[in-house]
């Protein structure tokens, strides 16, 4: 696997002095759903990092169960985990993993997603930015008209992050009578079906009037695509992120405007890392880039946040250049220039 530099120092980094103590560390995973294509990049990175420096990877898979989740967090402890990365399938429902682990003297990554506990390390990608960057994109390729908003799970914190960040892009337009937002909706779980049915029931009650999507990940994207095209409609402005392969090729196709792409190789790398500084007895402000930020809940907590990277035609290079994906599935059917 071919890594970014960057992700890379962020590991010789977190290593230094690590390698002959981290050979009898275990660090334990607890992922929400497993079965959604993003993770499995995001565990490979999580175990290049233990395995450079010869840690223990374990991990339960929740199916977005948050009570399954809970045990599997006792059943990673009971294993001998002495860290934890948990991405959080219910943000308000994981309070007694945390003070499980809390209560062992285990160290606990939240993942990608909020847990709001100030004994927890947050790494995520800037998500309220990752918002801005779709919503600009699909402003920029639909300044006027009727807009619709499918928003994330709303158990997930980082849907409305995602959701402030496109309202502030979109507010002025909006004030100025150039846009009108006609139809919105969470999707429950992150599922394209639940999104594509979300996008059938706002197309139904505004008889097709619709002339952009700000979609909040390449899942409820795709779900939005199979929507409009059932109608004749592909081909509108449509925003997503992760950089998921089938997104990418629909920004190659022109069904899809941006993929915010966050490289889930760097953050799993750097999870890994952080993982071992705690399990290793280190305190939170002594992992290296951390700062303390305030969630909006008020709780004062330690951070990390990783740049995201808007990829729309224009620019889908860089993810083929990065080794994210090859050339020939980015440009499956489409006929762009990078594409000849």
């Amino acid at each position: 696997m071919k890594l970014f530099a960057s992700a890379a120092a962020i590991i010789a980094g977190a290593f230094i002095g690590t390698a002959t103590l981290a050979e009898d560390l275990v660090i334990g995973v607890s992922w929400s759903n497993f079965q959604e294509e993003r993770w499995k990049t995001d565990e490979r990175a999580i175990k290049f990092a233990l395995d450079k420096a010869g840690a223990k990877y374990i991990s339960a898979d929740a199916q977005s169960s948050s009570a399954k989740q809970l045990s599997d967090v006792e059943s990673l402890i009971a294993q001998g985990a002495d860290a934890l990365i948990i991405l959080a399938q219910d943000a308000a429902s994981i309070g007694p993993a945390v003070q499980a682990a809390a209560d062992e003297g285990i160290g606990v990554v939240a993942y990608d997603r909020l847990i709001d506990d100030e004994r927890v390390f947050y790494l995520t990608f800037d998500n309220v930015e990752v918002g801005r960057m779709q919503a600009r994109a699909v402003l920029a390729a639909q300044p006027t008209g009727n807009y619709v908003m499918i928003k994330g799970s709303p158990t997930d914190p980082n849907a409305d992050f995602l959701r402030g960040g496109q309202q502030e892009v979109l507010q002025a337009a909006i004030d100025k009578g150039d846009i009108t937002i006609v139809g919105e909706a969470y999707t429950d779980g992150w599922v394209p079906a639940n999104a594509q049915r979300n996008m059938e029931q706002i197309l139904t009650a505004q008889d097709n009037k619709v002339d952009a999507v700000v979609a909040s990940n390449d899942g409820t994207a795709g779900g939005v695509v199979a929507a409009l095209t059932a109608q004749g409609l592909e081909g509108i402005p449509v925003s997503g992120q992760d950089g998921d392969h089938a997104a990418l090729n629909r920004v190659a196709l022109g069904t899809q405007t941006v993929s915010v792409w966050k490289d889930a190789r760097e953050l799993g790398m750097a999870a890994g890392g952080i993982a071992l500084r705690m399990a290793e007895g280190k305190k939170m402000s002594e992992v290296d880039s951390s700062r303390i930020w305030t969630s909006p809940s008020g709780t004062k907590m330690h951070a990390r946040f990783l740049a995201p990277v808007p990829v729309t035609q224009d620019n889908l290079n860089v993810v083929i250049d990065a080794k994210w994906i090859n050339k020939e599935a980015v440009c499956a059917g489409a006929s762009i220039a990078i594409c000849d």
